[in-house]
């Protein structure tokens, strides 16, 4: 009877037992439950005259979800924090339902639940506890075996399905050659056949959930030629794949025989922790990696290609922040033999934050969310592929220490791995995730100071991939490398420490380089600085900002002096701290700083100080109103090779955003769409086109409900 779980879309014919809280209404949102076992089975049926958009639902402390299954049309994610999110473009309609399944560790749980309409507002909120799932039988023999109160059966799950799929690892299989066979959307606990055109050479059975992942040897006689590979049910139903068998491998020398072998995982792993397992193997074959839990139950498995030159590498893997301790295995084979490694997941982080998904699509929001102390700010700073800051903000935990931050994306966005650094107090953790494929841990370096003198030993903390060897390059004030470049080879848990000794370093500014092939990560330091004696004049592009706003800080001091610029709020608490220099033409120019997004209005204070001498700035942080749309505007980065931009920034805003730039004739020179993030803001850079005219130009935004406009001025 667990294979019901993956048939929830052809049991509307069972009648529902309900359990109602007191705050749910019958003419509003009504939800009921059925269970047998470990699986649950909700349907929401909406009463009220709006439509529902989203359906949220969550267990007890000591329960968690395991899998979960939509109908058609719907999408399913589970966050870090046990939530799973049930969202559609088609909403549930007054007067509409719809059903959802999940399988949980528990027998029988009550499951917390929440509805809301498209404009992410809470419709209601309640709890229900499933009634037993009445018994069937695929043939009944009395009345007690059947739903008596309808006097129905629920279809029988089918075994094949116009959904059900399988593959052959590697796609270029050879005679005598062992294949890894893989599939989902099958039946559950089911026999299966396996046929290389009308020959059977194994059989298998599906899991609970309808997967499976076996292991077929085609035999030495076959021959070498397109054949059908075959999956054969009781019934004959089957589903095939056309592929090539080619010639049976060459024997090979020992000499070339490349060993299996599994790297990536360090002895000691904490919640929240990055994984990217890789290794080496016999060339053209493939590998099946399983992940044992303390209990000695297999709660992962993969399979990877290994290519001609003997790599393999699984998809990277997030450990989820609901792991229990204790201690965990992979298992990796390639049919011949197998590799074992063991670690254990232990918890001394105080940063546990994790993105809600490894790939974005560019246009999404990236999600990331998890603990920390609580009450407590934490910095967030986001990087993009190629290493640079694009984006900040200071958000702080609840009573719980619950913190969430969102980026939004753009169609424009550039691909690749965006590194966000969570940082709160001395404590920093690094998160990756993809857009528009999935991340790959890349290089990078932090010194343990800004400013050194000529003689001491800088500590530079090294991260990249697990034991990969990277190369150090310092770069001298004159733009000149200084020596050959330093291998290093990182530890088992992707990190390393780097002790650069400065004897004979002039006074002025260096740029350490970190490199692995073509990924590099640049880090500036310097030498011999002091604090300046001369006046320091600075100022920001605008007085009047908004929560969320970056702030560019220009000014000047004598050349290569050492600058400390601190960011205070207007209840007089320090927001930011941060130590910087001036240049060797005695330009001060800082743009890390952002007014967070929870700021509280009034007069902030902008101090830069170089020894006794310093300089105030004071802005005027405005309140944001809770109804109604602001936008405004501050100046962004110089892209190479691009051009100039201009950070746009709304707040207010719902769902999808159409933006207008338009010139003083009226002309319209672009057009843009953003969604908002679940707090209402967008934060995006403009690239203003190279053959723009000088002149003041005007942003028009506007939502579903609101718009508002403001101006900038192309010099």
């Amino acid at each position: 009877m667990r294979g019901i779980f993956l048939s929830i879309v052809l049991i509307s014919s069972i009648a529902m037992l309900i359990t109602i809280p007191e705050t749910v209404f019958a003419d509003e949102v009504e939800v009921t439950s059925i269970a047998l076992e470990e699986t649950t089975i909700i349907e929401v049926t909406n009463n009220s005259n709006e439509d529902v958009n989203t359906i949220r639902i969550w267990l007890g402390a000591d329960t968690t979800f395991k899998s979960f299954k939509t109908e058609n049309g719907w999408v399913g994610e589970k966050t870090p924090q046990g939530v799973i999110i049930f969202t559609s473009s088609d909403v549930i309609k007054p007067g509409d339902s719809v059903k959802f399944g999940v399988k949980t560790d528990k027998v029988k749980p009550g499951i917390n639940w929440k509805a809301l309409d498209d404009k992410d507002k809470q419709m209601k909120t309640g709890k229900v506890l499933p009634k037993d799932l009445p018994i069937v039988t695929k043939n009944p023999e009395t009345p007690s075996q059947q739903n008596v109160e309808d006097n129905q059966t629920p279809d029988i799950q089918e075994a094949m399905t116009s959904d059900s799929t399988f593959r052959i690892i590697p796609k270029e299989p050879n005679v005598g050659s062992s294949i890894r066979v893989t599939g989902d959307q099958f039946g559950a606990s089911q026999n299966f056949d396996f046929y290389i055109d009308s020959e059977k050479i194994g059989s298998f059975v599906t899991d609970e959930n309808g997967h499976f992942m076996t292991t077929m040897q085609i035999p030495d006689d076959q021959k070498a030629e397109r054949v059908d590979f075959m999956i054969k049910n009781e019934e004959g139903d089957e589903k095939k794949i056309s592929l090539r068998i080619g010639e049976p491998n060459d024997r090979i020398a020992e000499s070339d025989n490349i060993k299996l072998t599994i790297q990536g995982i360090p002895n000691v792993i904490h919640r929240g922790d990055f994984l990217e397992i890789f290794g080496t193997g016999q060339p053209g074959g493939a590998i099946t990696g399983e992940i044992t839990n303390p209990d000695g139950e297999i709660i992962n498995a993969r399979t990877a290609e290994i290519n001609s030159k003997g790599d393999w590498e699984l998809e990277p893997i997030i450990i989820p922040l609901d792991t229990p301790f204790g201690k965990y295995s992979a298992t990796i084979t390639d049919g011949r033999e197998d590799k074992v490694k063991q670690w254990s997941v232990e918890s001394d982080k105080v940063i546990l934050i994790t993105p809600t998904k490894l790939k974005y699509d560019a246009g999404e929001i990236m999600t990331f969310n998890g603990t920390a102390l609580k009450n407590t700010q934490v910095e967030f700073i986001v990087e993009d592929p190629l290493g640079k800051e694009i984006y900040s903000d200071i958000i702080e935990t609840d009573d719980s220490g619950f913190v969430q931050f969102d980026f939004p994306t753009t169609q424009t966005t550039l691909e690749g791995t965006y590194t966000v650094i969570a940082s709160q107090g001395s404590d920093k953790e690094f998160i990756f995730a993809g857009v528009g494929q999935l991340p790959s841990i890349p290089v990078n370096l932090e010194f343990d100071q800004l400013n050194y003198k000529a003689g001491d030993i800088a500590e530079i903390a090294l991260t990249g991939k697990a034991s990969e060897i990277i190369s150090l390059l310092v770069i001298n004030p004159s733009d000149n490398p200084i020596g050959d470049a330093e291998s290093i080879t990182l530890q088992p848990d992707g990190r390393g420490t780097y002790f650069l000794d400065l004897e004979g370093y002039a006074s002025g500014v260096y740029t350490a380089v970190i490199s692995k092939g073509s990924a590099q990560s640049t880090e500036i330091f310097t030498v011999g600085l002091q604090t300046g004696s001369g006046e320091i004049e600075v100022n920001t592009t605008k007085i009047d900002y908004i929560p969320g706003d970056s702030i560019l800080i220009l000014g000047d001091a004598n050349p290569n002096v050492l600058l400390t610029i601190t960011l205070t709020d207007s209840d007089g608490n320090d927001v930011k701290i941060k130590e910087t220099f001036s240049d060797k033409n005695g330009k001060i120019s800082e743009s890390s700083f952002r007014i967070p997004s929870e700021a509280t209005p009034g007069m902030w204070n902008i101090n830069v100080k170089s020894g006794s001498n310093f300089a105030n700035i004071e802005i005027d942080v405005l309140a944001v109103s809770t109804e109604g749309m602001i936008i405004s505007t501050s100046e962004g980065l110089e892209v190479p090779g691009i051009g100039e931009t201009i950070n746009i920034d709304i707040l207010g805003a719902a769902q999808t955003v159409s933006i207008e730039i338009i010139a003083e004739d009226g002309e319209i020179i672009d057009e843009l769409e953003f969604p908002a993030s679940a707090q209402g803001e967008i934060h995006q850079p403009w690239i203003i086109p190279k053959d723009t005219e000088p002149g003041t130009y005007t942003i028009k935004a506007e939502d579903a409900f609101n718009s508002a406009e403001t101006t900038f001025v192309v010099e």
